[in-house]
């Protein structure tokens, strides 16, 4: 576990709490037990992901872990199965239930090994959310990448509503996110109002939001769902970002269909628009009052997902 010291002489925890770093074959990762979240990436010492020191807070929910809902709910009320449920609005400036339950939670490491760690958190029943649930990741780094896979159980005697994101954000070393381009398997996107709730949806195809052959970011400013996801033949969809001949993909399993993306424009300091935030979501924004793409999981049972990062540096 990493500590800071003071000129007092004290030590102090960091704000992440403790640190588990993973490597293999020039791959690092260091992985956070507030939050059970991803707080570095690199490769031969060059960092793809753009996180935060050990004695900083997740600066934009850097490395998060969405759940058991990503994004933003309404007035942080929904009604499931007949009942009406009122969550904290953890944005307050909008109104909204923001991004889970789980981001300042303490996990714990239940297996470790040189390049790999699984966290465990047993998320309690709530206001808001009266159900409790097991969430376990298990972050591997390998010369193919870093690879997280999610478990989520039930452990509620009732079905629950559920949903899933991850909220890195990616950059290739020395360029900023104008000079990158971005290429992502979306044939239509989200449209939103002043608070970032859906309003409606749109066609991608010969707009300024179609990145599916590869556009160049330039000034466009996002913080956009995409949908409509274009798969593989295994299932997998991915997004790259490419810039001064190098690239970096985020790939997703076929349990997530739809990608977030924030060119960090409202982040402050050196962070603006530094990196991009490309987030594999299982639903888009509000699901839970439109139920769009709401997973319900049954008592005892388990849902499973799997995402990764794959660097490929400049030849």
């Amino acid at each position: 576990m990493t500590s800071v010291a003071h000129q007092s002489g004290a030590v102090a925890e960091p704000l992440s709490g403790t640190q588990w770093t993973i490597a293999a074959d020039g791959h690092e990762a260091v992985v956070v037990e507030v939050g059970g979240g991803l707080r570095s990436y690199r490769v031969n010492g060059v960092d793809y992901v753009s996180g935060y020191a050990d004695d900083e807070l997740a600066a934009g929910c850097a490395g998060q872990i969405l759940a058991p809902w990503p994004n933003r709910i309404r007035d942080g009320k929904y009604s499931f199965q007949g009942t009406q449920h009122q969550l904290f609005l953890t944005e307050p400036t909008r109104a909204n239930a923001l991004h889970g339950l789980v981001n300042y939670s303490r996990w714990h490491a239940v297996e470790q090994s040189a390049d790999s760690v699984t966290l465990e958190y047993l998320m309690p029943a709530q206001p808001g959310y009266p159900w409790p649930l097991r969430l376990r990741t298990t972050w591997q780094v390998s010369a193919a990448g870093l690879k997280a896979s999610h478990e989520v159980k039930n452990l509620a005697a009732q079905q629950v509503p559920f949903g899933f994101s991850v909220h890195p954000y990616l950059q290739i070393p020395g360029l900023p996110v104008d000079e990158l381009t971005l290429t992502l398997p979306a044939r239509n996107r989200l449209m939103v109002d002043s608070r970032l709730l859906p309003v409606g949806a749109a066609k991608v195809a010969g707009t300024e939001y179609d990145y599916t052959e590869g556009r160049r970011i330039g000034s466009a400013v996002l913080d956009t769902a995409f949908g409509d996801v274009i798969h593989a033949e295994d299932g997998t969809s991915t997004v790259v970002l490419t810039g001064g001949g190098a690239e970096v993909r985020v790939w997703a399993d076929g349990e997530f269909g739809w990608w977030q993306v924030f060119t960090s424009d409202t982040l402050g300091g050196d962070r603006l628009r530094k990196a991009v935030a490309i987030e594999p979501m299982t639903c888009p924004p509000d699901a839970f009052r439109s139920g769009r793409g709401v997973i319900v999981i049954e008592p005892g049972d388990t849902w499973r997902g799997v995402w990764g990062v794959t660097p490929v540096p400049a030849s």
